[in-house]
């Protein structure tokens, strides 16, 4: 049986992560959970990109890469 979810709801869960500076949100935490909002995204054609919520602190593979915001 198919279950659906609210991508909205989903969106908000993984960009509230996303912002956290927890100490637990390490950057491969993130890293997952970009990956898989994306996959909800696309699959739901509701993807409208990111933006990194600080430019300066984005080299690619840090915590700061993954430290975004979906829209």
């Amino acid at each position: 049986m198919a279950k659906t979810i609210n991508v909205q709801q989903m969106k908000d869960w993984a960009n509230g992560i996303l912002a956290s500076t927890d100490e637990f949100f390490t950057a491969h935490y993130k890293a997952g959970i970009c990956s898989m909002i994306e996959k909800i995204l696309h699959e739901s054609k509701n993807y409208n990109g990111f933006m990194f919520i600080n430019n300066e602190d984005s080299d690619h593979g840090t915590l700061g890469y993954f430290t975004r915001k979906y829209f």
